[in-house]
């Protein structure tokens, strides 16, 4: 047989397999509607286990991984359609549902706002572009903003959670792991670092500088050319700022805002010292309650997944087959736990679409550590 042939072989099978395919999901659907009357979950675990054990089996050695992971495909798309079919929207779709019915078509222009740092933090920044009038509360660490959320002392807070040049904010998705909150809303800020010391200072006289290990790693490229200068983390870039300016000392620095040596009287004594110039920061802001604004299209999740082979290929399968994209996946270790990690995903689907419905009730009804963190649209 020559090429032509045997394409036209791989043609009629494609086109065996589409028809069964077709009345495989025809099926499926059938036993969706019988779940729905029956009162009976539309998961079951030990049946799709058997099916996977028994399709490896009839397989061979040879194909048995490759069928394996061809079922596994299968089975989340037909779990997706008997959802659909079995009409019974789980408990969080309906919380969701609720929360977009009841929520105010427009964001709040004031509120009581939460930021980790001092005044001229970038958080405060990222704040004043969500809010046109926000009342802020400055809290020293992370973990306090996002109590004083849980508290009810703030609305709302503002935190960062990743970097276009350093990365992922590792403490604040540590402090995700440990709370209740809902994300509302997110900013992207373009971020632009200085060297700042007391007015007249030259270069030569540094010997020390402060900022956040956020910033000092976005100017690592700049710090490696001053060997000589101890470099000191602190908890917040306007912080340093403002210690730098207290100690008074001519031997000191930060890499700080622009703002902020207007802010505290400093000078700059360099500009732009960041590694790139493309350098943004995405903050989120999070509240006690679930509140969705209209438009909302980017959804966070939190999950926790078995420690066996496949399991997090199985997850994205899930994904793939909605036709829904990841923008974000991050994982941390779970405190207490050796070997457990905890996943956040960020995932780019409206929240009034079927599809990210049908993923929702999905997540909800297989995996035993699940958690929704809100749908929300992004400012930049």
């Amino acid at each position: 047989m020559d090429i032509s042939e045997l394409r036209d072989q791989i043609d009629r099978i494609d086109a065996g397999l589409v028809e069964l395919y077709r009345r495989r999901m025809e099926t499926v659907s059938r036993i969706g509607e019988y779940k729905r009357e029956h009162n009976l979950p539309v998961y079951d675990g030990e049946r799709e286990r058997s099916l996977l054990n028994r399709v490896g089996e009839m397989a061979g050695e040879e194909n048995e991984s490759g069928v394996r992971a061809m079922f596994g495909m299968l089975m989340e798309q037909s779990r997706a359609r008997q959802l659909l079919a079995s009409g019974r929207p789980s408990a969080l779709s309906r919380e969701i549902g609720e929360a977009v019915k009841n929520t105010a078509p427009l964001f709040p222009p004031k509120a009581m706002v939460a930021c980790q740092g001092v005044e001229g933090a970038y958080s405060q920044i990222a704040c004043e572009k969500l809010f046109r009038s926000p009342s802020i509360m400055y809290f020293k660490t992370f973990g306090s903003v996002f109590s004083a959320i849980e508290s009810g002392l703030c609305r709302y807070g503002v935190l960062p959670i990743e970097n276009s040049l350093a990365g992922s904010v590792n403490s604040v998705y540590d402090q995700i792991i440990r709370h209740h909150f809902y994300i509302v809303r997110s900013a992207r800020i373009k971020i632009d670092h200085a060297l700042l010391t007391l007015p007249g200072v030259k270069p030569g006289e540094i010997r020390e500088v402060y900022s956040h290990e956020q910033a000092i790693g976005q100017c690592s490229e700049y710090l490696a050319r001053h060997k000589d200068w101890h470099v000191n983390v602190c908890g917040n870039t306007a912080e340093a700022a403002k210690l730098v300016r207290e100690s008074g000392r001519r031997d000191a620095a930060a890499i700080s805002s622009a703002a902020c040596a207007a802010l505290y009287g400093l000078q700059r004594a360099d500009a732009d010292i960041q590694n790139n110039s493309n350098n943004h920061t995405r903050f989120i802001c999070i509240s006690r309650l679930l509140e969705i604004y209209p438009g909302a299209d980017r959804t966070t999740l939190m999950l926790s997944l078995p420690n066996r082979p496949g399991s997090l290929w199985q997850l994205l399968t899930r994904f793939y087959a909605q036709g829904i994209n990841l923008t974000k996946l991050e994982s941390r270790p779970m405190p207490g736990r050796d070997f457990e990690f905890m996943f956040c995903f960020d995932i780019d689907a409206s929240v009034y679409s079927p599809a990210f419905t049908r993923l929702i009730a999905e997540l909800e009804a297989t995996l035993d550590s699940f958690s929704y963190l809100g749908s929300y649209s992004e400012t930049v």
